[in-house]
């Protein structure tokens, strides 16, 4: 394989995919009718991000088109020192090397997360899913007719059609030199990865997300991102599946009967503790283990709290990690609330839902990470650079 691209090389390619998706949609969104036909599971959200439509290609070639214009995060200063001796010491990002994404039924991380990738300097192994073999075959050849059209090594994105067990047996032995592994999906996906891996995993995609609704929270406010945070889109690893209330709560019971009301409207599945069982429509659960999962479903926790302080500790202890939401007028509880969480992304009076790399001004995102070293919350093109020190000497020895 070549050695390191240039920024123009790497951009020409992106663009060359861009106009190849527009120019075979038809042969793309006929290879996904035929892994939509073949699907056979009972995932909602499986299918969700399974399915291409006009407008995921529409977002597929728009997420090429942003890469390309973005700002190359590959050489960037990020450190300068000259030593007394006069040794010139510089420390640049530089790309991982070989980034192996591996994700269920999402045909766009095909696209966008293999673009973030590619753009950064990387070359890319991908792993998706069989439910979406067809799609992802189909993507990975316009990768390689676009690398082939600028005379560069198809080698730089190669799909691993694996099995489950030739996947096991690839990471924990590499037939090939790989820097980072990326799993993008369910939390069986996650721990499959962690287990057998042999080098660094940025672990992403776990939701499990909380609003805790304050006693000086402004109830048209909590309603309305409540309901978005749960139901716009509920394969989303940043929907919401539970929700505080504070037992405090001016007009408390009024509000929760609206707020069932509500839920009830888009069919959600309403469990409910000890305080909040006794109202009509909400189901007792038996198994505190509730807490602790994420649903990707129409299903939401609704409980009770005496403080924001209990609040705080209750999300630590079963939250994922990732998004947690305080509703209140009180700069001051708000302030607390988002320095004592322990997410990635915490929220005063604002839906969940933004916590996206695109929403967030990245353009588009690898992953969302609720890891903390190395980078945490949406991975954006400019975080998926490690660093590297170049030192200019004139014969300095120590």
């Amino acid at each position: 394989m070549n050695m390191a691209l240039t920024s123009q090389q790497r951009n020409a390619v992106l663009l060359s995919v861009a106009k190849l998706i527009c120019d075979e949609k038809l042969a793309l969104l006929k290879a996904n009718k035929t892994d939509i036909k073949k699907y056979v599971g009972e995932d909602l959200a499986m299918y969700e991000r399974l399915k291409v439509d006009e407008e995921k290609i529409k977002e597929m070639i728009l997420s090429l088109k942003q890469l390309v214009a973005d700002v190359d995060p590959v050489g960037k200063e990020l450190y300068n020192f000259t030593h007394e001796n006069g040794l010139k010491i510089t420390n640049k990002t530089a790309p991982f090397g070989t980034i192996l994404i591996i994700y269920e039924s999402r045909p766009d991380v095909t696209v966008e997360a293999a673009g973030i990738a590619f753009k950064s300097g990387n070359k890319i192994l991908l792993k998706g899913g069989k439910e979406s073999v067809n799609s992802n075959l189909k993507i990975v050849d316009l990768w390689h007719k676009a690398l082939a059209q600028n005379k560069i090594s198809t080698e730089w994105v190669e799909y691993l059609n694996y099995s489950r067990a030739e996947t096991q047996s690839f990471l924990q032995h590499p037939t090939q030199k790989v820097d980072l592994i990326v799993p993008r999906g369910g939390e069986k996906l996650i721990s499959f990865v962690k287990q057998y891996a042999t080098c660094p995993v940025i672990v992403s995609g776990r939701g499990n997300n909380f609003i805790y609704v304050d006693a000086e929270a402004d109830l048209e406010i909590a309603l309305k991102v409540i309901l978005n945070a749960k139901t716009t889109k509920i394969s989303a690893c940043n929907a919401a599946d539970k929700v505080l209330i504070n037992s405090s709560l001016p007009n408390k019971e009024i509000f929760i009967k609206k707020l069932i009301e509500n839920l009830l409207e888009f069919n959600v599945e309403i469990l409910g503790d000890g305080a909040l069982s006794i109202f009509e429509n909400v189901k007792a659960f038996e198994d505190e283990a509730i807490w602790c999962e994420e649903f990707l479903d129409y299903k939401i926790v609704l409980g009770s709290v005496d403080s924001s302080a209990e609040a705080i500790e209750k999300i630590n202890k079963y939250g994922g990690g990732h998004s947690a939401v305080i509703i209140t007028k009180n700069e001051e509880t708000a302030t607390t609330f988002m320095e004592s969480v322990d997410s990635a992304a915490v929220y005063q009076n604002a839906s969940t839902r933004f916590t996206d790399g695109g929403q967030f001004g990245l353009g588009g995102e690898l992953a969302i990470s609720t890891d903390k070293l190395h980078h945490r919350g949406p991975m954006g093109l400019q975080h998926l650079v490690t660093n590297k020190w170049y030192i200019y000497g004139n014969g300095q020895i120590r």
